[in-house]
């Protein structure tokens, strides 16, 4: 198509305005295009969230700074022979310093906004927290986008892979289950009532508890913990995290916490060290009954000595073990309220005069009648049964 104009003497002159034009056209569709073309793959790449969004985040944690090639040198760059376990946020390795000092490497997922949060969790509360029967942590390592935490070595790993393996629970006599439970106690008293905030674990079990080269457990993994306020007897949250089998009825269904969680909690440990058995739902049928419901009825037969860990064989005080069967009966409760507190729980492991109140059937089991007997005085035998006072905090 040809365009004309016309002169001042009347006459038609062609011109060609098509050349003119079509240049320009061509360059605004082509800015368009890649204007649009711009912002559809701005949307669609994901957005980077700062590892820290504050640099004040940062500065508390200066002083424990590790650079990434420290740690790739100490673990043989992540090399899965040096791989200790995995969990859900990531991998966790073995690593030697040069100085020989061994470390345990927790390596967060970097694709995990999940991972992310804990690592911030576990920062702000492990890097305050001062306890010998809670892991110590050695220094983090934010670079080139790695998040790493590095924790001192439990040469003795985490008290499932030894409590729940035949060849191996063999290694845990009775004084040491008992004071295993006696420091796990004491770790727990220190985060409910005597550390500087108030904080809940909320997910207390086997795997959490590590344990040094004298089986002293260290409770561990604090990137689900919530601080708790001196006003606050309960909370709720909408984002229920834990593990089935350690969980109270009130947070695994209402996603209510309080202390009382890992109460309930400590309890599940106790019957589990007890009789060696994991409260494992998954394992429940027809011809097997759960680890509640096996531990309430010999409770009631007065038979309980039949369900402890054979490992054992007969080398246990029987006072000790009715003792403990009751101290974690009553902290699995249904009812918070039923359940004492962890100072109550230090007593009763540590007195051997202290009367115990029997226990309400425990939560999950449908019911609610006391045992055989109201209340059961249970007395320490008069030999040694195990060394409570190696236990006393520093």
């Amino acid at each position: 198509m040809i365009f004309y104009m016309m002169d001042l003497s009347g006459k038609k002159k062609s011109t060609p305005v098509l050349a003119i034009v079509l240049p320009i056209v061509f360059a605004g569709l082509l800015t368009i295009i890649i204007v649009s073309f711009y912002i559809w793959r701005k949307k669609r790449l994901p957005t980077k969230t700062p590892l820290i969004e504050n640099t004040e985040d940062l500065e508390d944690f200066e002083s424990i700074f590790i650079d990434l090639s420290t740690l790739q040198s100490a673990t043989s760059n992540f090399d899965e022979s040096n791989r200790l376990g995995e969990g859900g946020f990531g991998v966790v390795f073995k690593g030697v310093f040069p100085d020989g000092q061994e470390v345990a490497v927790k390596r967060l997922s970097n694709c995990s906004n999940q991972g992310l949060g804990q690592l911030k969790n576990e920062l702000s509360l492990v890097a305050k927290l001062q306890h010998k029967n809670l892991v110590r942590l050695i220094g983090v390592c934010l670079e080139e986008g790695e998040k790493v935490l590095v924790y001192e070595y439990m040469p003795n790993k985490s008290l499932d892979t030894v409590l729940f393996d035949p060849e191996k629970s063999k290694q845990l006599d009775w004084g040491k289950r008992y004071n295993i439970l006696y420091g796990i106690a004491r770790g727990l008293q220190y985060l409910h009532e005597h550390s500087q905030l108030k904080i809940i674990h909320r997910d207390l079990k086997a795997s959490n508890i590590l344990l040094d080269s004298d089986m002293k457990p260290k409770i561990a993994d604090f990137g689900m913990a919530k601080i708790f306020g001196d006003d606050q007897t309960r909370n709720a949250t909408s984002r229920v995290v834990g593990t089935l089998g350690y969980m109270s009825p009130e947070y695994a269904m209402r996603g209510q916490y309080s202390t009382k969680l890992d109460v309930f909690s400590f309890g599940v440990l106790v019957l589990e060290i007890v009789t060696g058995r994991r409260n494992s739902y998954a394992v429940v049928s027809e011809h097997c009954e759960d680890l509640f419901s096996l531990v309430w009825r010999h409770w009631n037969e007065g038979t309980v000595t039949e369900i402890v860990d054979p490992s054992l064989g007969n080398h246990y005080p029987r006072g000790d073990i009715l003792k403990c069967i009751n101290i974690g009966l009553l902290c699995v409760q249904q009812n918070p309220v039923d359940r004492p507190p962890m100072s109550a729980i230090i007593l009763m492991l540590s007195s051997g005069t202290v009367t115990l109140q029997a226990p309400y059937r425990p939560a999950y089991i449908f019911g609610r009648n006391r045992s055989y007997t109201e209340t059961m005085d249970v007395p320490l035998p008069s030999g040694p049964h195990s060394s409570i006072t190696e236990l006393e905090p520093r």
